[in-house]
């Protein structure tokens, strides 16, 4: 028995949303014709970049192609890693830390592994190339993805997990039904965040330099990285609207309905979420094309139902059985000897640097060093009061948080050649002026929490100030300074990191033709990557890696301990 017939959805058969979502069908066809079309061409390491505006809508394709692919492989892999170091015992211990080095690694350090490697094993067409690019912009988004999930899993309230283990449920459904929805939320804006991340290297990952090879791919990136060493400043301009708009058509097409579609997994009041609403959200639910094709699904889905019977599954035991005992020592035994052996190359690699080269590394890292926290105090002194400001005005939340996540989003490296240019004018030099261009990339970081931060302080606590009459400074010492530490913290970790990784394009810049560079570990890495010199490229990384992971334990880790334990605010 098949059970009772659904109704086939009300409403005409076709409209004019329907035809808008048949061009946008044949649009994505043709637009994936013209990628694959790309990919599989004759390898050309030096592509033709052409700086007319006609040619910006094909490049912004490609660009846009390769950061959609790298965040897939993105999300495919925090899917995983992500769910590993949470649901395996005692897998934590060995994946975080090892997760907290690969995010230290600045983007050059995966180049040339990457690009060597793909490129001999596709010597004669542009997938290797291509891939290459893929997953160095894929280095700049997984690590912020991979923490965030690992943290909602841990989080997930006892009372739903003993809910769906009374439920039978198997693992894969637990994973889609409790884990994955209740990670939803935090996927769906951390995805934005490391969607930003990657546009911020798109120059370095569309155009770099390796040895005595000169690659490039057509892409925004490699445009505004051509118009730049050619000083031409409207092939600039252009390229910052072409980036501006793919983040805001991102931004609008694809980020605004998933934030829209991820409220029904909040367990807070709808009314928070206000000026959340999607315009193309509510256009595609006017579809009845969408809406047949719904009805289509459920129909299938409620035959397969009755045929398969009601009843609950025996849930799969093979996870607990000595299958699965065999496959975790087979992995831990290939791990272990991909380890021994990366290590064993990486002492082969380094043995040939004398204590001139590690001087120069170690100084050129303390002042790459001083410059990060520099860029985060002076970012502090105008964002924690903006963010404050912003966060207690509910009209200026909703109409600056947009604009800020935009301007978070847009790749600093591209406004680079005109503050550079700005600050040659003004007689200063790149040692100081590279403080500056950090700031442009890390500022917005900082700002965004302080915001969140500000929004999660009980409006009880702001009567309570109110009725005591606090002064100002006292409300600041009492209430805001406290309230906000967890996110600004939070800013701060992030704004840092960033920093450290956006060193490697603000101490080492090409303007106009010419190369202007600082004495500093990013300009140290730029550098060894454009002579070719792995093995000083080897250790510069390895610094840079120690000083972020050392910070991280040494500061960041008892800070947060600290955040946790008396600035939290008790539910």
């Amino acid at each position: 028995m098949i059970g009772p017939r659904l109704s086939p959805p009300p409403g005409r058969i076709f409209g004019l949303v329907d035809l808008c979502v048949l061009l946008a069908l044949a649009a994505g066809i043709y637009g994936i014709v013209t990628v694959a079309r790309q990919w599989s061409g004759v390898l050309q390491p030096v592509a033709e970049i052409h700086l007319q505006s006609r040619f910006l809508p094909v490049y912004m394709l490609y660009s846009v192609t390769r950061g959609i692919i790298a965040y897939g492989i993105s999300f495919l892999f925090t899917m995983i890693y992500g769910y590993a170091a949470a649901r395996i015992k005692g897998a934590d211990r060995i994946m975080l830390p090892i997760l907290d080095i690969l995010q230290s690694i600045p983007v050059l350090g995966f180049l040339p592994g990457f690009v060597v490697g793909l490129v001999h094993l596709f010597p004669h067409r542009n997938l290797g190339l291509e891939m290459s690019s893929v997953l160095m912009i894929f280095t700049g988004q997984v690590w912020n993805m991979v923490f965030a999930f690992y943290a909602s899993l841990k989080s997930v309230p006892e009372d739903l997990a003993a809910v769906a283990q009374l439920s039978n449920l198997s693992w894969w459904q637990r994973f889609f039904r409790l884990d994955l929805s209740f990670a939803a939320n935090s996927l769906v804006w951390n995805s934005m965040m490391s969607m930003a991340g990657g546009w911020f290297f798109l120059t370095v990952s569309e155009a770099f330099v390796l040895g005595k090879h000169d690659f490039r791919l057509p892409g925004v990136g490699s445009y505004m990285s051509v118009a730049i060493e050619q000083g031409n400043l409207r092939a600039q301009w252009q390229g910052i609207l072409a980036m501006m708009a793919i983040i805001v058509s991102l931004d609008q097409l694809v980020w605004r309905p998933l934030v829209a579609w991820s409220k029904k997994f909040s367990a807070e009041e709808i009314e928070q979420h206000e000026g959340s609403d999607s315009w193309l959200l509510n256009v595609i639910q006017r579809s009845q094309l969408l809406r047949g094709l719904r009805w289509i699904g459920d129909q299938l889905r409620h035959v397969r139902k009755h045929a398969s019977g009601t009843g609950p599954r025996s849930p799969d035991r093979i996870w607990n059985g000595e299958v699965v005992r065999w496959i975790k020592r087979i992995t831990i035994a290939l791990f272990g000897a991909a380890v021994i052996y990366g290590l064993l190359k990486y002492v082969h690699l380094l043995r040939d640097i004398g204590a001139t080269e590690w001087k120069a590394i170690f100084v050129s890292a303390l002042l790459t060093f001083g410059r990060v926290m520099a860029a985060v105090a002076l970012a502090s002194i105008w964002t924690v009061p903006a963010g404050v400001a912003i966060g207690r005005n509910p009209r200026w939340a909703r109409a600056l948080q947009p604009i800020i996540q935009i301007l978070a989003s847009f790749p600093a490296p591209m406004v680079f050649p005109f503050a550079v240019g700005m600050m040659l004018l003004l007689g200063i030099g790149l040692g100081v002026g590279s403080i500056v261009l950090l700031l442009l990339g890390t500022q917005w970081y900082i700002l965004f929490n302080v915001i969140a931060g500000v929004a999660r302080i009980p409006p009880e606590l702001w009567e309570v100030a109110r009725l005591n009459r606090l002064s100002w400074r006292q409300r600041w010492q009492k209430l805001i300074l406290p309230g906000i530490f967890p996110s600004l913290l939070i800013g701060w970790m992030t704004a840092a990191g960033g920093a450290w990784n956006a060193s490697i394009v603000a101490e080492y810049i090409r303007f106009k033709g010419q190369m202007l560079a600082t004495t500093g570990l990013g300009a140290f890495i730029s550098q060894a990557t454009d002579e070719g010199k792995f093995h000083l490229l080897a250790a510069a990384v390895t610094v840079m890696a120690l000083a972020v992971v050392s910070f991280n334990r040494l500061v960041w880790r008892p800070l947060s301990v600290l955040a946790q334990s008396r600035f939290q605010f008790s539910p």
